[in-house]
């Protein structure tokens, strides 16, 4: 039997890969694109209506925490891939800061098992650096791979062995997977944000920038001296991405993100002043200060940072934008002293209209989003992914990008609804999320 065929129309296709940037029309059959243009539509043929919506390749989001196994009270393999493809993400690598964490095959073949079989989009593991991200003991990485992960990292923990760190650049070098660093000095960073003006006016412990920056330089520094692949994760200083263009400029084999909340959002935050920086939206209405939704690691930096952070990633020094998602249970955000928080926020479902807001503002380009999104994340890791061409994958996300909402927690498919961006109105809306041509989300 013939398998249905199914045309999405009326849309605006943007797709950097193929150099798409108009109406078109996307057919598919079974979970491959089998035409894309100003095709035919074929008798028979569901029609997927895109009019007034952009249509684009799936996203990717290289940075999510599933929080599977072990602490499926913030999140579950459901939850967290629902929220995914609420926000457009057809495809996620999950962090392995879990309990257990993904340090052994078993490990990994048990989470590929579980999310094949009940995830909604395609999730992708993480591995380890250190065995129980202990810091002490190198993983196997040559076997992780092999299982299937797609890049080693202790994420919330910088392994601070510098000679541990050398091996695991030197094991990324040969298996032309990444080490991806949460690039923290424990030792300056015992505070709850960032250390600065507005810390020093709530009283709260700061973190400075500095814990960043050190460690960004040290990994730098190893990745010269190994020739391996360093990924620096959530790149949340201008001097940060100083440090990364520089290497960049000597050939240094290094990449790096940024989250879109340091893009828009500014310790100004957890005093309680909702202003989205870098865009013209209306700020949000004042909170008490000490949100302990605004508690984030990296945390909310200054606004200069949000600025040279913006430039960077205009300048592709930054590469590309994942989300770090990090959802947490009520209880362990709120109702203790702000020090005493969990640092984590969503961030799944937020990506799409955080950007989107950039781009109303004049900072950045749709297409340049869809290439930060899902272009370049494909690119590095050679997925089958970030291109609607035709004999590609079927994963495709249509956005709304004029679509108003309101941030509640009966609107967010995530378990955990930690985001200060609680009761705003945001502008943009995944209407629909397709993964191998299958329905995983419609708004």
């Amino acid at each position: 039997m013939a398998e249905t065929m199914k045309a999405i129309v009326g849309g605006h296709v943007i797709d950097p890969a193929t150099g798409t940037d108009g109406p078109a029309s996307v057919l598919i059959q079974g979970d491959r694109i089998i035409a894309l243009g100003d095709v035919p539509l074929p008798d028979g043929a569901e029609i997927i209506d895109a009019a007034g919506c952009v249509v684009a390749p799936g996203l990717i989001d290289v940075h999510v925490h599933l929080r599977v196994p072990g602490f499926e009270h913030k999140e579950t393999i459901e939850s967290g891939t629902a929220a995914a493809a609420a926000g457009g993400f057809t495809t996620v690598f999950c962090m392995p800061n879990t309990k257990p964490a993904l340090d052994s095959v078993e490990t990994l073949r048990a989470l590929n098992m579980a999310t094949a079989a009940r995830g909604l989009v395609r999730v992708r593991p993480i591995a380890t650096i250190t065995r129980g991200r202990a810091g002490e003991d190198p993983v196997d990485f040559a076997a992780l791979a092999a299982e299937g992960a797609v890049g080693f990292s202790d994420d919330g923990d910088t392994t601070a062995d510098s000679a541990i760190m050398r091996l695991a650049l030197e094991a990324s070098r040969d298996l032309g997977l990444p080490v991806m660093v949460h690039c923290e000095d424990k030792a300056l960073a015992r505070g709850a944000m960032h250390e600065g003006a507005v810390s020093r006016r709530l009283g709260v412990p700061g973190i400075p920038s500095e814990a960043e920056e050190i460690i960004i330089a040290r990994d730098i520094m190893l990745a010269r001296l190994t020739g391996g692949w360093l990924h620096v994760c959530h790149v949340s200083i201008g001097r940060g991405a100083a440090l990364v263009r520089a290497a960049k400029t000597e050939g240094v084999n290094v990449t790096a993100e940024v989250m879109p909340h340091h893009l828009v959002m500014t310790d100004e935050w957890v005093g309680g002043d909702r202003t989205l920086v870098n865009t013209i939206e209306p700020a949000g209405a004042p909170c008490l200060p000490g949100d302990p939704d605004t508690k984030v690691n990296p945390p909310l930096r200054p606004e200069s940072d949000a600025v040279a952070l913006l430039r960077a990633l205009q300048e592709g020094v930054l590469d590309l934008v994942s989300t770090d998602h990090a959802p947490h249970a009520h209880h362990e955000k709120h109702g203790l002293p702000y020090e005493k928080a969990a640092f984590g926020l969503s961030g799944s479902e937020f990506a799409v209209p955080t950007m989107l807001a950039l781009v109303r503002a004049g900072h950045i380009t749709l297409p340049e989003v869809i290439l930060r999104l899902s272009t370049i994340p494909a690119k590095l890791w050679r997925l089958d992914a970030g291109t609607l061409a035709p004999g590609s994958l079927a994963d495709i996300t249509i956005i709304d990008p004029n679509q108003r909402w309101v941030v509640s927690p009966d609107s967010l498919k995530s378990l955990s609804k930690n985001t200060p961006l609680m009761g705003m109105t945001m502008t943009g809306k995944v209407k629909m999320t397709l993964v191998g041509g299958e329905e995983r989300y419609r708004d």
